[in-house]
């Protein structure tokens, strides 16, 4: 008896979408939202390094011609331009990868956009592990490397939901953000669960009687996708959705993981640096003593492949959050 062969994965796959078939999703929210944010306020300006494409920022593009500018494939030009642009009291937002913005255009982020806590907001494409081409593209520990930076606001998206209420107060907040972007067809979940994204907060998206899940960005919807599942073992999950790293909401989160309950960390970033450390910190800075379970990247550069393979391997898949929470419980 001979079995059907395994279909190969296509190049395509290796940036493919997170998102699963058949789930709802809405293209290129970051784009449209910007587009709606800036038809409102004509201080809105868009700048790219060459990447407005697969940051969504060629639909503000295409929208506001005059508005729109591509700076080439030089990080530091695009930051140090923005800046400039922030103090005549423009409101830009500079797209690139994360991986350059974090790496390759640091000192000019800090010196002249953080320092003088200008309103320039950062978006980063391709943040964590959302796309399989390898080191070099992925931003594991972006977070880790721009939490250090003061002034910096850090934002990290479910979905649509998130994307579309956090451009207009990006816009309006006073100092400098930089927003984790999720581009192309992104999931839409958080309109389920009551949810308005507020810059600063946390929120509980889902109670849960024996384990609760600390999660941000793309991991939010894995966390939802999890609990469901896990109800079929008779575990009882609560999910609270911090999109705002930084500044942290300590005091819904602690609140949430002083608890009796099983608490994990999900996020789409390096174990260093990121959203499990930040809820470790402020526990002991709190006094708060119990252990938290990170779901997160390991602290190493990455393998390239299929993207599902990729989440599969390194624990971020629904899958092996159900693994990893059935071991915890025995």
């Amino acid at each position: 008896m001979t079995t059907a062969a395994t279909p190969k994965l296509k190049t395509s796959a290796m940036i493919a979408s997170f998102v699963d078939p058949g789930q709802k999703t809405v293209s290129a929210p970051f784009g449209h939202a910007l587009v709606k944010a800036a038809s409102a306020d004509d201080r809105i300006v868009g700048l790219s390094a060459d990447l407005s494409k697969y940051t969504d920022m060629h639909i503000f593009a295409k929208q506001f011609p005059e508005r729109f500018f591509q700076m080439g494939m030089a990080e530091q030009l695009l930051f140090g331009a923005a800046a400039g642009m922030a103090q005549t009291g423009l409101i830009p937002f500079a797209s690139t990868y994360s991986v350059f913005a974090a790496r390759r255009a640091y000192d000019f982020l800090c010196l002249d956009v953080a320092e003088p806590n200008l309103n320039v907001n950062i978006v980063g494409g391709l943040p964590g592990l959302t796309t399989g081409y390898g080191p070099s593209h992925q931003a594991t520990e972006d977070i880790a490397i721009f939490r250090g930076m003061p002034n910096l606001a850090i934002v990290d998206p479910c979905d649509s939901v998130d994307i579309e209420q956090a451009v207009p107060q990006l816009a309006a907040s006073e100092g400098p953000t930089y927003l984790r972007l999720l581009r192309g067809q992104v999931a839409t979940v958080l309109d389920e669960y009551d949810y308005t994204f507020e810059l600063g907060k946390a929120k509980e998206l889902r109670a849960g009687n024996d384990v609760v899940f600390i999660t941000s960005g793309l991991m939010t919807m894995r966390a939802l996708q999890a609990a469901d599942r896990l109800a079929a073992h008779h575990v009882d999950v609560g999910v609270v959705h911090t999109p705002t790293i930084k500044p942290f909401d300590a005091e819904t989160v602690l609140a949430q993981v002083n608890t009796p309950r099983l608490a994990v960390t999900l996020e789409n970033h390096t174990v260093i640096g990121g959203l499990f450390e930040t809820v470790a910190a402020a526990m002991a800075r709190t006094g708060i003593g119990k252990r938290v379970v990170p779901i997160a990247l390991p602290d190493e550069f990455l393998h390239a492949g299929a993207l599902p393979t990729l989440h599969q391997r390194y624990g971020l898949s629904t899958d092996r959050i159900v693994e990893r929470v059935l071991e915890e419980l025995g």
